[in-house]
């Protein structure tokens, strides 16, 4: 099998896309820094001086540039298109001024209803453990929708480390397109689209690692979650991925921020719009980790998990699960012994302990 996609080599895709968005990086530093799209320090941030964010318009020129020379012109790429350039025209103004939640989520949702109704990329139908479910309309719309708007917060809320948010969003890109190949559907939009964004995160990515010169910004953040649920919504669309697992798996790390921290605003009576100092990867910088070392830590954790999906395709089920099980061990752990889901209030509990003794 040869690694082409629309008759041009895989690795060209990517080191086009790579090098444009890399080379791009320093021009929208400076702009940011000229419109004052700058990510101040705070009590909930890790960093420690003001850096300029919007550098995910680096990552959506690339994207661009990478849809001219090697993606075909269709009906679905253009309402791709036009949603992403809404998603990332919300973002510029995020980092620039900050929006209110409810318009950013509203704009989300138009974005979201592009795809889905101009470009009828709707969730039908989905294998999961065996099990087929089919969605009736209207129920397919509302589903797909929601699915796009999940994802794409669930991308943004784990965007708070140095590379953290587009090293994982690499791997997810990465893994789509190796089960492409051995599924030999690599002609697939999805396969595409996420060659195209592989570079253009990886060359991103070379600034924005520990430590970061720029960071993603909501322009950027945003933006790559947005075409990582649509490139999901292909591969259902597509049959390229044949089960609703394999997407989820992949994604797993983020999701499962994204729904503990949903969880745990809610036991604190607090919305689910409101930030904190709480997630996974606060988590393991309260362990003593470093940044660096921490951001590591999950990119390997996410790894085994796309490893996951790529045996779950080979047909090594067994030892897909087992490395699964082990994983959600780990979670699990995790989810006890630290506060990403309950706070363990050590002070206080000393504090009665003194009171009945």
């Amino acid at each position: 099998m040869r690694f082409e996609v629309n008759g041009y080599n895989v690795f060209v895709i990517v080191l086009v896309t790579f090098f444009t968005s890399a080379l791009l990086v320093p021009l929208i530093k400076k702009a940011a820094i000229h419109v004052g799209a700058m990510d101040i320090p705070n009590a909930r941030k890790v960093h420690t001086h003001p850096i300029p964010r919007m550098g995910g318009l680096a990552v959506f020129a690339s994207f661009l540039l990478g849809y001219m020379l090697f993606a075909r012109s269709s009906v679905q790429m253009l309402s791709i298109l036009i949603g992403g350039f809404i998603i990332v025209l919300t973002g510029i103004f995020d980092d620039i001024k900050p929006v209110p939640a409810k318009i950013k989520f509203l704009l989300q949702t138009v974005a979201a209803c592009v795809v889905v109704f101009y470009g009828n990329i709707v969730l039908h139908h989905v294998d999961i453990l065996g099990l087929s479910f089919d969605f009736p309309k209207p129920v397919d719309y509302v589903v797909t929708i929601f699915f796009i708007l999940a994802i794409t917060n669930a991308i943004n809320l784990i965007d708070g480390l140095d590379g953290l948010s587009s090293g994982v969003s690499s791997i997810y890109f990465a893994t789509i397109a190796i089960i492409a190949y051995i599924l030999n559907k690599m002609q697939g939009l999805d396969t595409i689209l996420s060659l195209i964004m592989l570079g253009a995160v990886l060359g991103f990515l070379v600034h924005n690692f520990h430590p970061a010169k720029i960071f993603l910004g909501d322009t950027g953040s945003l933006f790559i979650g947005f075409t990582i649920s649509v490139i999901a919504l292909l591969g259902f669309k597509a049959a390229t991925l044949t089960s609703l697992i394999i997407p989820l798996v992949i994604l797993a790390i983020p999701i499962f921020d994204t729904i503990l921290a949903i969880f745990r605003r809610l036991l604190k009576g607090e919305s689910i719009g409101t930030p904190d100092k709480d997630h996974f990867h606060h988590q393991l910088l309260k362990m003593k980790f470093g940044v660096r070392t921490t951001v590591l830590i999950i990119y390997a954790i996410n790894i085994l998990f796309a490893s996951v999906s790529i045996f779950f395709v080979l047909g090594d089920s067994k030892l897909a699960m087992a490395i699964y099980i082990v994983l959600m061990i780990l979670l699990l752990f995790l989810v006890m012994k630290t506060d990403i889901l309950f706070h363990h209030n050590k002070e206080n509990e000393n504090k009665l302990k003194e009171k009945k003794n």
